[in-house]
């Protein structure tokens, strides 16, 4: 089968501009991966801690390309029903009882069983989709591992069986991005058929330029000091380190305020920008030094 995939990319070069262009950073060895995936038709397989921008740079390159997206959020006990398609029982339910009494049941099954009673999920809808799009398959690692092998025959073949339809195929591929935080080990299987990016918490001078590009009017000072203090705070034995987007919430909080710097005082009142739990809090407090 020969899929239509006009390329998003024309290269890292490209990538690396375009996603820039709509706020997402990336470095060299983001943009070339990203530019690999289109170019070879692969799932893109994105791992790291929470936080580190893996499902925004899927929704990066929806908005760079004009793609739209499709999100398949995953969670322990996700099914077929809910991932790929089912059909609508309530309406099957309707039409049988809406059917002359005469009529012969296979007639009425094949009916009920067509595409006007099909309700598409995710995976079926991306597939389906003669546009460009973007499939986002978030946080893998929190569906049950039998999901993977669902996950399979769309990721090989870009098709899904369907045993009342038949086999709908994908017309165009599109670009698949597979997120996981590394919470279990996902299957050898699935990864084969991945090209696989790593993304850890980027370095403060990138952190800085990210809060600069999503956050206009603060000062570079500011920004500098901010990222720092995020390092600090992530340095600690906490439960839940600061994501790039608190960051980023952090650096808008302060403008909102009309702090123009990151003093002890100011880390003390809006800590709970930053750090969402007691605890974490807590230890901030005691080895940043700071008065609670």
């Amino acid at each position: 089968m020969t899929l239509d995939s006009d390329p998003l990319f024309a290269s890292p070069a490209d990538a690396a501009e375009r996603l820039a262009g709509v706020g997402y950073l990336a470095g060299e060895s983001i943009a070339t991966t990203v530019f690999l995936a289109q170019a070879l038709g692969k799932p893109l397989l994105v791992e790291g801690p929470a936080g580190v921008g893996k499902t925004e740079l899927a929704k990066a390159v929806a908005a760079a390309t004009g793609a739209e997206l499709i999100r398949l959020q995953c969670y322990e006990g996700l099914d077929e029903a809910r991932a790929l398609y089912e059909f609508n029982y309530k309406k099957q339910l309707l039409a049988i009882q809406a059917a002359p009494a005469d009529r012969a049941w296979r007639e009425t099954h094949d009916d009920i069983f067509s595409e006007e009673f099909l309700l598409e999920r995710p995976l079926l809808a991306a597939i389906r989709r003669a546009d460009p799009t973007v499939l986002l398959i978030d946080e893998a690692d929190k569906a049950d591992v039998e999901v993977e092998g669902m996950l399979l025959e769309v990721l090989s073949d870009y098709q899904v069986t369907i045993p009342e339809l038949g086999t709908v195929g994908a017309v165009r591929r599109p670009f698949v991005a597979i997120t996981s935080n590394a919470a279990r080990e996902l299957s050898e299987a699935l990864k084969r058929r991945c090209l696989y990016l790593h993304l850890d918490y980027p370095d403060p001078a990138r952190e800085r330029d990210i809060v600069l590009a999503r956050v206009p009017g603060i000062e570079a000072e500011l920004a500098e000091q901010l990222v720092r203090t995020v390092g600090t705070l992530r340095a600690l034995e906490i439960k839940k380190a600061p994501s790039i987007a608190e960051t980023i919430d952090w650096a808008r909080t302060l403008l909102a305020l009309g702090l123009d710097e990151l003093d002890e005082a100011a880390v003390a009142r809006t800590l709970g920008v930053v750090l969402k739990h007691v605890s974490d809090q807590e230890r901030a407090v005691k080895e940043l030094g700071l008065k609670g």
